[in-house]
């Protein structure tokens, strides 16, 4: 029992400021559709579920770019906790220093290539014209947050993999908190003090896009300050001895290559699913793809609040193993589920109560809000099949099981487009052009029914491989 006392309070320390963090982070998606959803329209010349629909497709954009770069969090977050278990400080330098270099020169990558990707996007994702000129607006501007953006995913999972969760939390709170702030002002402007115009009437639609990028490098700013105090000592140590570019070449590059190479594929899964998601709600309308895109947000607040117990998981099961404690493993992996058990039920909870509210909290539009109301059981279901999937995660990340974590994927894209195809061809066999209009709201059931599908297919298969891919090492 003393043991297990002590693996909770573990996983509390590491699991609470990573959920006070995240807790944030919907609240940041919120606001800039908040934000968007009650623009003055006749400045913006589009309507409300217009100016949503461009938030939801410039941020997918950003999401095909950023995703396939998050071995640069995942790897060095389950590297960096095994050298920590192992004691090997220097090495844990060292890591930090490999990812930030990559992080740039993948920053400067898609720098160059944007507008090529760009255009290619819109080849692909079908929206109507009014969408697609605000999303171009929003990727223009946002793109030069890249080198923030790409780094900030490796000072975060160093930080996770170094035990420390209070860094990684302060760093998330100033990104979300100064993108709140900064998006509001920068979009809507500054209210009069007393007077009758306002002080500043703000950017409109591309505020959103400049509060955002203001964001990432004040982010960035605090995780370099926080690297500076806290771990100047190690940093000295390691390159005392070690010139920077020894540094970078030396390490487990074999595995950190076979790492990346393999969350790379699970990013491309992820890309699938989020784009098939995208695009399909996309040709059922602006006011479902608003109303898709709000449902998807709410349901995001979940697996936020998970993340936190993933990341705990995540930095105890490097540890765990980089110290060849077997005990220490499977307490911290049993009770990693019961608090995960404990969130989802409280989150049903929550949806089952104030699904209406939250819809409310996202737009003013009665349109988009009535038609959003027939989803809501969505909300409750989907903690139900996302719990294992979000925990698996961060446990096979800390034990550098990249390999499950890609297969795993492959087999939930599998699902979630079986899924959606099955029950096209069946219930719609004239879908290949537009669907008929009477059955835009069943065929978005439809959609949501695929994304169940494939977090059940994630749970699964990283349920049934775990006995031999994190238990057989002890």
């Amino acid at each position: 029992m003393g043991r297990s006392a002590a693996v909770n309070r573990e996983i509390l320390r590491l699991a609470l400021p990573s959920i006070l963090a995240n807790m944030t982070v919907p609240l940041v998606g919120m606001v800039d559709l908040g934000v968007a959803g009650h623009l003055d329209l006749s400045s913006q010349g589009a309507g409300t579920a217009a100016l949503i629909g461009g938030i939801a497709i410039g941020t997918m954009l950003f999401d095909l770019l950023y995703w396939n770069f998050g071995f640069l969090r995942i790897s060095t977050g389950g590297l960096t906790a095994q050298a920590w278990g192992a004691g090997d400080r220097k090495e844990c330098a060292g890591i930090l220093a490999r990812s930030l270099s990559l992080a740039l020169a993948a920053a400067l990558f898609l720098i160059l290539i944007q507008w090529f990707f760009v255009q290619l996007a819109f080849l692909v994702v079908r929206c109507t014209p009014e969408v697609e000129t605000l999303a171009r607006s929003y990727f223009r501007i946002r793109i030069w947050a890249a080198p923030a953006t790409l780094s900030l995913m490796a000072f975060k999972g160093w930080f996770i993999g170094m035990q420390d969760g209070v860094s990684a939390m302060i760093t998330d709170l100033v990104v979300n908190g100064v993108n709140i702030v900064a998006s509001v002002v920068l979009s809507l402007g500054i209210p009069p003090v007393g007077a009758a115009a306002p002080l500043w009437k703000g950017l409109g639609f591309e505020g959103i896009a400049w509060g955002t990028l203001a964001a990432q490098y004040a982010g960035l700013l605090c995780a370099v300050s926080l690297v500076l105090f806290k771990y100047r000592r190690i940093f000295t140590e390691c390159f005392r001895d070690t010139s920077l570019a020894t540094a970078l070449r030396s390490g487990n590059n074999a595995k950190l290559f076979s790492m990346n190479a393999d969350i790379f594929v699970r990013s491309l899964c992820f890309i699938a699913v989020y784009v098939g998601f995208t695009m399909i709600s996309a040709r059922l309308g602006d006011v479902l793809l608003a109303v898709t895109t709000i449902m998807m947000k709410l349901l995001m607040i979940f697996s936020y609040f998970s993340d936190g117990f993933a990341y705990a998981g995540e930095a105890m099961t490097g540890r765990y193993i980089g110290a060849g404690d077997g005990e220490g493993l499977r307490l911290s992996v049993r009770w990693n589920f019961v608090w995960c058990a404990g969130l989802s039920a409280v989150f049903m909870l929550a949806y089952g109560l104030g699904g209406v509210p939250m819809l409310r909290m996202m737009t003013s539009d009665p349109v988009v809000v009535d038609a959003a109301r027939a989803y809501l059981p969505w909300l409750l279901l989907m903690p139900l099949a996302g719990v294992g999937a979000f925990a698996w995660d961060g446990i096979y990340v800390g034990a550098t099981c990249t390999k499950y974590i890609r297969q795993c994927m492959v087999w939930a894209v599998a699902a979630f487009f079986a899924v959606w195809f099955f029950g096209a061809f069946f219930f719609y066999p004239d879908m290949p052009g537009s669907l008929p209009g009477a059955t835009y709201e069943k065929a978005a059931h439809l959609l949501m029914a695929a994304y169940f599908a494939h977090l059940l297919a994630r749970t699964a298969v990283l349920s049934a491989a775990a006995r031999k891919a994190i238990f057989s090492r002890f």
